[in-house]
C-alpha cells in the first residue's frame, strides 16, 4: 500500500511575479526559502514556507494560459490556510487591502471560514481551527 506522509508543496503559476511575490510574502507573511531565475525558461521559482514548513512554489512564465479558478470550476477548488482567530486574520488582510467574503460557519464542523483571492483570482480560504 502507498504510504503518503504529508502534502509536500503546492505549485502556483502567476501572471505578475512581483505582485504575487508581494502578496504571498508581505500580505500573507510566508517566508522566502529560495528564489531563483531560470534563464532557459525565462521563469522565476520562489520557494515559500509557512512556520518553517516548505509549502508553496510560486512560478512565473512568459505567457501562461488563463485557467478558470472559481471554487466551482473543475480542478483545484481552493487552497485553505488555518488560523486561530478568523476575525483578527480578516482584519489584518483588510488592512492590507484584501477583499474577503463574509465569514460563514461550516454546517458540519461549526467552524468559521471565509474566502478571498490572490492576485490571479486563485481562491484562498481562511479556516478557523
Amino acid at each position: 500500500m502507498l504510504q503518503l506522509r504529508k502534502v509536500h508543496h503546492i505549485a502556483i503559476i502567476c501572471s505578475d511575479y512581483e505582485t504575487s511575490k508581494h502578496f504571498y510574502t508581505v500580505v500573507l507573511g510566508l517566508e522566502v526559502i529560495q528564489e531563483v531565475y531560470r534563464e532557459e525558461r525565462q521563469s522565476y521559482k520562489l520557494d515559500l514556507a509557512l512556520n518553517g514548513d516548505y509549502i508553496i512554489e510560486l512560478f512565473s512564465f512568459p505567457t501562461p494560459p488563463p485557467r478558470p479558478s472559481r471554487p466551482e470550476a473543475r480542478g483545484l477548488r481552493h487552497l485553505a490556510f488555518e488560523v486561530s482567530d478568523i476575525k483578527t486574520a480578516v482584519q489584518e488582510l483588510q488592512r492590507q487591502g484584501v477583499t474577503l467574503e463574509p465569514i460563514r460557519i461550516d454546517e458540519y464542523t461549526g467552524k468559521r471560514f471565509t474566502f478571498f483571492a490572490d492576485p490571479d483570482d486563485l481562491p484562498l480560504e481562511l479556516y478557523e481551527g
